[in-house]
């Protein structure tokens, strides 16, 4: 790739730019005000609210079992207004992301619905710490650490980036990919933690954003036959309405000490939000997607 090739990657990639917000942990070393960001130890909830539960299978098993949601993380938005560089979040408040661990749904079947859940707590002064409810097994409840925030650029990966040239026979694209995004700013995570809010999700499998419409349209989307029922004439209104979707929160792997905490094989999970959805804070309607290697 020559320098004026370089330049209009660089130009391509900089009109494509988003802003993301990294999310960093570390061991709290004493316990936290309630209100606090964290990962894990005990949600700040208001007086009537009722852990919420999951009733699916396991892998194998005949019998669906209902579940308590495990507590991942909660994000006082006090300390990212700042960060959110499209206001797409309030200034102030309690965001609290939840998840089903021992079932660990993958967000391809409309039966998926309920294992995670989003709260927004808007008067953090009316919140106290949670009791876990019976059944929630020790693992599944996540130590507590701190966090740290701070907004960095967020690039497309690689294989969905289209700067219109070809590149097929070009061995090399895919470094001098990476030598452009550094040189637009953006510096990979090290930790390869990947925990984030907002930006370019960390695609370990395929793009989401069309899975999550058509999937809360209700189709599923677990095999090649599940694909082939969804009606080609909705197809081109599902595609569009992809651009709808939002990643409004990403999680690795979690390690602590002797605790881990892996999705799959060190995967991730996604949870996504319609554009509109979040504007008027519907965060019941979000959409989790795992992928793993």
């Amino acid at each position: 790739m020559n320098d004026t090739e370089k330049k209009h990657l660089i130009e391509g990639l900089l009109a494509a730019a988003k802003k993301e917000i990294r999310i960093t942990y570390r061991d709290s070393g004493s316990p936290l005000h309630a209100t606090a960001s964290r990962i894990g130890g005990k949600p700040a909830v208001p007086a009537d609210f009722e852990w919420c539960c999951y009733e699916g299978k396991l892998y194998g098993e005949e019998e669906s079992k209902n579940r308590p949601l495990s507590f991942l993380a909660q994000i006082n938005l006090k300390d990212i207004a700042g960060l959110d560089a499209e206001g797409l979040l309030p200034k102030s408040g309690i965001l609290s992301f939840f998840y089903e661990l021992e079932t660990m749904t993958w967000g391809y079947d409309p039966a998926d619905k309920g294992s995670a859940r989003v709260f927004y707590f808007p008067d953090e002064a009316v919140l106290s710490p949670a009791e876990f409810p019976d059944g929630l097994e020790d693992y599944a409840m996540l130590p507590e650490l701190a966090l740290s925030f701070e907004q960095h650029i967020s690039l497309p990966e690689f294989s969905s980036f289209d700067d219109g040239a070809d590149h097929d026979d070009d061995d090399d694209y895919f470094d001098d990919y990476c030598d452009c995004s550094a040189e637009c700013g953006y510096v990979p995570d090290a930790e390869g933690e990947y925990i984030k809010m907002f930006g370019y999700p960390d695609v370990i499998q395929n793009p989401m954003e069309e899975e999550c419409e058509t999937v809360t349209r209700g189709y599923r989307l677990g095999s090649r036959e599940d694909y082939a029922k969804v009606p080609e004439e909705e197809k081109p209104d599902i595609r569009a309405a992809a651009g709808e979707w939002v990643l409004l929160f990403q999680m690795g792997t979690i390690e602590n000490g002797d605790y881990e905490l892996m999705f799959g094989d060190c995967g991730h999970i996604y949870f996504w939000i319609k554009k509109s959805d979040l504007a008027e804070r519907r965060f019941d309607r979000i959409w989790l997607v795992l992928q793993c290697g």
